[in-house]
């Protein structure tokens, strides 16, 4: 699950430090080879200029080290290092490995690291790759969890009172699972869902005593496993290395689907975290959405992009995409009509702003988020087929979570259209719009509070 985050000042590439001045090549008599290490680069032309210093740098800080001697080859640079002889080799080498970690993460695009421990003869004696560490995971607010229990409480409710019809027995038989996959299908998770949990459900527990708080806890995890797919690791906001220009997302969804409020939250929650937004009120069939994009744009204090009423939508988008790149943004969100009931029409429009912006940048839009209601329960799978045929869906976010009994449609729209999840809505505030995480909802949907 990703967090807001702060926006990245630096790569983890950054080559600014120049080697220390004791990263000499140095003579075969300076000390006792104790390691090597390899980089191999991803682009050989970068391999002297930027990586060899990098890696030269970093083995000559390592304790024990005492000199260093460097060689490069094809794509690849080999540094070895060097010891007083009276040293601990074994542990001079095991100081060197872990060092190699925080290395790893510099040259995270650049090459892959790997280090040799060497035998008093100068024969390798073991090999190591050295990947780059795992980003920590941003610490989340500690009431997420409550806000998602809270938001979904119709929900979970729903679910809650229906489990305690349930199971009513002290043990699991055949007539508890069919009220129980009955259940599931009546609370919008779905046939495929409902049937996949019964299944693991009498595979593991058929026969064995089971209560009801086993069973809330069972069906948490089954959703959270459903689910776990269609979770979002790294951000979308971010950037790759090398490319240039603002990150691009188009969001589209049928009118009242919370389509410009979710752009406006996205927005403030952006803005909050540092990153340079833009919006574009690319619904430009709807004054009010106009009005209303504009009122979140004076709240987050980001610019709008906005023509008068019944404007060519592409022509809006291609003028916001041009004016984003000259300033400098980050992030470009582009709202669009929603008239799903004049679907030909509707789609065209879709297809033309994707034409016209990738005349600007040609891998824009990077992302394309289709807005549901989750309010409208097994509707929103059908709207995701239509929206998914016409626009190139990478993404999706459900609102009005906290205004319906529905919120098991996210898995029943999950299960049918494998798409990724980035947001799920709760409430009204802009931090009401949280990033979704599996295991959390899952949780709140059966009323837990806990994980």
């Amino acid at each position: 699950m990703f967090g807001w985050g702060k926006k990245k000042t630096q790569t983890q590439t950054d080559v600014s430090e120049a080697p220390l001045s004791g990263s000499v090549s140095a003579g075969a008599d300076a000390g006792r080879p104790i390691a090597c290490l390899i980089a191999t680069a991803h682009d050989p032309a970068r391999l002297e200029a930027e990586i060899g210093p990098l890696v030269e740098a970093a083995g000559a800080r390592f304790t024990g080290v005492i000199a260093t001697r460097t060689t490069y080859e094809a794509g690849a640079v080999r540094v070895t290092l060097l010891a007083d002889p009276k040293a601990d080799a074994e542990l001079v080498f095991i100081t060197a490995r872990a060092g190699g970690l925080p290395l790893a993460g510099r040259l995270d695009g650049l090459a892959d690291l790997a280090i040799e421990e060497l035998a008093a003869d100068g024969q390798v004696r073991q090999y190591f790759a050295i990947a780059a560490p795992a980003p920590e995971p941003e610490p989340q607010p500690a009431d997420v969890l409550d806000k998602l229990v809270d938001g979904l409480q119709r929900s979970s409710a729903r679910l809650a009172e229906g489990v305690a019809a349930v199971f009513t027995k002290a043990k699991l038989d055949q007539d508890t699972l069919d009220e129980l996959e009955e259940l599931l299908i009546t609370a919008d998770l779905g046939a495929s869902a409902a049937a996949r949990i019964r299944a693991n459900l009498a595979r593991d527990r058929f026969g064995k005593d089971i209560s009801e708080e086993e069973i809330r806890q069972i069906l948490a995890q089954e959703i959270a496993d459903i689910l776990h797919p269609f979770e979002t690791s790294a951000s979308p906001f971010e950037t790759p290395p090398g490319a240039s220009g603002p990150r691009v997302i188009l969001f589209v969804g049928v009118n009242g689907s919370g389509k410009t409020t979710t752009i406006g939250k996205i927005a403030h929650n952006l803005a909050q975290a540092g990153h340079k937004v833009m919006l574009a009120a690319g619904d430009t069939f709807r004054a009010a959405a106009v009005d209303q994009l504009k009122v979140w744009g004076e709240r987050a204090g980001v610019p709008v992009v906005a023509r008068e009423t019944g404007a060519d939508a592409a022509g809006l988008a291609f003028d916001a995409l041009t004016r984003a790149k000259a300033e400098g943004a980050d992030v470009l969100l582009i709202d669009t009509a929603g008239r799903l009931q004049n679907k030909s029409e509707l789609m065209n429009e879709l297809a033309k702003v994707v034409r016209v912006i990738g005349k600007v940048d040609p891998d824009a839009p990077h992302e394309t988020w289709l807005v549901l209601d989750a309010t409208v329960g097994q509707n929103a799978i059908s709207q995701t087929e239509a929206f998914r045929q016409a626009a190139g869906i990478t993404g999706l976010v459900m609102t009005k979570l906290d205004g319906t009994a529905k919120g098991g449609v996210l898995v029943a729209v999950s299960e049918k259209h494998k798409l990724p999840i980035r947001f799920v809505g709760v409430g009204e505030r802009a931090e009401d719009l949280q990033p979704f995480s599996a295991t959390a909802f899952a949780h709140a949907l059966v009323g837990l509070r806990n994980f």
